[in-house]
């Protein structure tokens, strides 16, 4: 897939001299995928530039104690940003933490010379709306090494490297997100903060619905997470999810904030590469939410900082997750953060 540019309530229609819709790009970022469907994203509009704010206030304290899984959200959200920009016909350049003191301030991406978008980019703009995670059984089928590739080369544009678990090192990391899943579910504070984010409230714009929860493994193999934990078991059905998935591991080269955000544009590329070529993907975050389980899948010999862990097969349509109005996250032009 080529590059999509270079690297360096309801408010009125946004725009530019060359008649590009900022505030179009700004509701497809909106889009992209976050831990717990939490969008802990903010957006300032100015002329020609986009600057794209974490907000701390979403943080999940218990999961993501450091914000690490936060920045990779906002990393997804930037990356969607720069994508619907080159799909508009434009090029973007891109400084990361543009203002030291405004640690908040993740990226600022800035409208570059009018460029005809190519056809892969326009495939991938077309994924946007089409992607969501995806909890239910895969088929058996197994994924093409050449659709396996492309996924490779999407993380390796964007600076990260995904790696395909051989049979031995799935079984591995299939054991190790199961471990880190009991870990998890045995803590009070964290079954409080994910009923938090499960309501079935109607017109919530933001958590898991419990439409988007998908059934209970029947055979146990992989660690969906579990939405529905303080519902009644009978209330979900069980399935038998695919015995031998495709597992794949996102790694940076480092481990700062820097390489967190990279980490959610190269996972966001992943993704909609995988929507473009028909295949349904299941990010596995809980072993790389346990400390001590994350180091077993890093490897910093060879600079390789587990993000995230991947399933990827043909699944049957999977249902999409609300979103938040886009009054809820812009920002004014005067703005200042506290």
């Amino acid at each position: 897939m080529n590059d999509i540019g270079t690297h360096a309530a309801e408010q009125p229609k946004q725009g530019d001299s060359t008649g590009l819709d900022l505030l179009a790009c700004v509701r497809a970022a909106t889009a992209a995928p976050s831990l717990h469907n939490s969008q802990p994203w903010r957006f300032r509009i100015a002329a020609r530039t986009v600057d794209v704010y974490a907000d701390p206030r979403r943080q999940l304290e218990v999961l993501d104690p450091a914000g690490r899984e936060l920045l990779i959200s906002v990393g997804a959200a930037v990356f969607t940003l720069r994508l619907a920009i080159r799909g508009a016909g434009h090029l973007s350049d891109l400084k990361l933490f543009p203002v030291a003191a405004e640690p908040d301030l993740v990226a600022r991406v800035s409208v570059g010379r009018p460029m005809a978008p190519t056809p892969a980019a326009e495939a991938l703009v077309a994924a946007i709306p089409h992607r969501h995670t995806n909890r239910w059984p895969f088929a058996r089928s197994v994924v093409p090494a050449d659709a396996v590739e492309r996924l490779a080369d999407a993380a390796r544009r964007e600076g990260a490297t995904l790696t395909v678990a051989n049979p031995v090192s799935r079984t591995t990391i299939l054991n190790l997100s199961q471990e880190a899943d009991r870990v998890l579910r045995s803590k009070g504070l964290y079954r409080a903060e994910l009923a938090r984010w499960t309501s079935p409230r109607e017109g919530r714009g933001d958590g898991v619905p419990m439409t988007a929860v998908g059934p209970w493994d029947a055979l146990e193999i992989l660690p969906i997470r579990d939405f529905g934990l303080l519902q009644p078991r009978l209330d979900r059905a069980a399935a038998e999810f695919e015995p031998y998935p495709t597992i794949m591991v996102l790694s940076t080269d480092g481990d700062t904030r820097r390489d967190w955000v990279s980490a959610g544009q190269a996972l966001q590329r992943v993704l909609l590469t995988a929507t473009w070529q028909n295949l349904s993907t299941t990010p596995i975050s809980q072993p790389v939410e346990i400390p001590a389980v994350r180091r077993l899948l890093t490897d910093i010999r060879a600079g390789r900082w587990a993000q995230m862990v991947l399933r990827v097969g043909y699944g049957r349509p999977a249902t999409a997750t609300p979103r938040r109005p886009l009054a809820e996250v812009l920002l004014p032009d005067d703005w200042e953060e506290p």
